[in-house]
């Protein structure tokens, strides 16, 4: 079986020509119009449409026995990874909460049966979640990028269905897409703030936190999931490979981080060595003088009972440490974007920038943790400005 992309004369749309065979080996063609227009870079959209319709003809015959409502199925479908570990249990419990709050108390009144669920079903959807509000609209709408990401987890359970043979397409790949909103929410402390932070930060209950966070650029999971038994101070390294979460109802101490990019080992310079062996000590005097209830888990970044610092503890006092110290304010993650963007200040590249902190990909690094810099605009304005001069004699 192939499928070509064609035009025809006169007509404004792209058409899809299909040729195939019976199982008598006759040949047949078929043209099936597409809603595409010819006019504008549509090519690729064209191409993903004949994709889509060689993986509908090459389906094998549709299950019908398989009667399953649309809201009962996507809930056996997150069962599923959970028990089968293809997710972490933060990102099932998040997965869970759009599903218990978003897509169940909109789709099981409907009770659409997964075989039924066309585009439309989906994109009304996002129509009415995104739907501005007004006098009859008491609920908040949600913005493009929550949306798109209620899309992504229908896409994968649908796509379930697909490998189970309950439906011959995925509906939720068939609509407009709400269009991305680029994050610039992310604000980040300059070199001069960054170097205040570290000096009025000294005997704060987050001293080492502040610290650890900006010099590797740690996610807050990541810097108070460090343990001692991560650090190698014979050979200078430290990994990075366990992380503390807040979940719905409980916390989450997980052997591993974001995704695999971000497990890692990083040197241990002579300041933090120095640092953290300080630390350490001042952690053995805490525990003389509570014998009893000096609580021990190994953890780097503790209370003075040797608590572990909880996430929660880490946005609250921070937002006080913050006011106190008359400090712009900035989310506590934002550290990890002034972390990148300090190391821009001292001369890295791009690519140093994203190896420290770990990321994916490049477009990351460039997209999300490297913000304009007004300061390197107005450099490149004065030099322009000093070349220029001349023509204005």
């Amino acid at each position: 079986m192939t499928a070509t992309i064609s035009t025809k004369k006169n007509r404004a749309n792209y058409y899809i020509l299909l040729r195939y065979q019976d199982e008598l080996g006759k040949h047949y063609q078929k043209w099936i119009t597409t809603d595409i227009p010819i006019k504008g870079n549509n090519k690729r959209k064209a191409e993903d449409r004949r994709k889509e319709i060689l993986t509908e003809y090459d389906q094998p015959k549709i299950d019908l026995s398989k009667d399953v409502l649309f809201t009962d199925f996507m809930t056996q479908w997150l069962e599923t990874l959970i028990n089968s570990k293809s997710i972490v249990i933060t990102t099932y419990e998040g997965y869970e909460r759009v599903l218990n709050t978003h897509i169940i108390p909109y789709f099981q009144p409907l009770k659409i049966k997964v075989r039924d669920l066309t585009p439309a079903h989906i994109q009304q959807y996002v129509n009415d979640k995104m739907k501005p509000k007004n006098a009859d609209n008491k609920i908040e709408p949600l913005s493009p990028n929550t949306v798109i990401k209620h899309l992504r987890n229908i896409q994968k359970c649908l796509d379930s269905a697909i490998r189970q043979h309950i439906i011959a397409f995925n509906p939720a790949k068939r609509i407009e897409m709400p269009k991305k909103i680029k994050y610039k929410g992310a604000k980040r402390y300059n070199e001069n703030q960054i170097e205040r932070l570290l000096n009025i930060s000294k005997g704060d209950p987050l001293e080492i936190v502040i610290f650890l966070t900006i010099f590797y650029g740690l996610r807050r999971s990541e810097v108070l999931g460090l343990k001692w038994s991560a650090i190698d101070f014979e050979n200078n390294t430290m990994a990075i490979n366990h992380t503390i979460l807040d979940g719905n109802k409980q916390q989450f101490r997980l052997d591993s981080t974001k995704n695999e990019d971000s497990d890692d080992v990083v040197p241990l310079t002579l300041i933090v060595s120095d640092r953290l062996k300080l630390w350490k000590a001042q952690q053995e005097e805490h525990k003389t003088l509570q014998p009893n209830d000096y609580i021990d888990e190994g953890y780097i970044c503790t209370q003075i009972d040797g608590s572990l610092i909880k996430p929660h503890y880490v946005s609250s006092h921070w937002k006080l440490f913050l006011a106190k110290n008359k400090m712009p304010h900035i989310r506590f993650h934002d550290l990890r974007h002034s972390s990148g963007n300090y190391l821009k200040y001292l001369g890295f590249d791009l690519k140093d920038i994203q190896t420290w902190l770990r990321h994916g990909n490049l477009q990351t690094t460039a997209d999300f943790y490297l913000s304009d810099d007004m300061e390197e605009k107005r450099r490149v304005a004065d030099t322009l400005n000093e070349k220029f001069s001349n023509f204005n004699s």
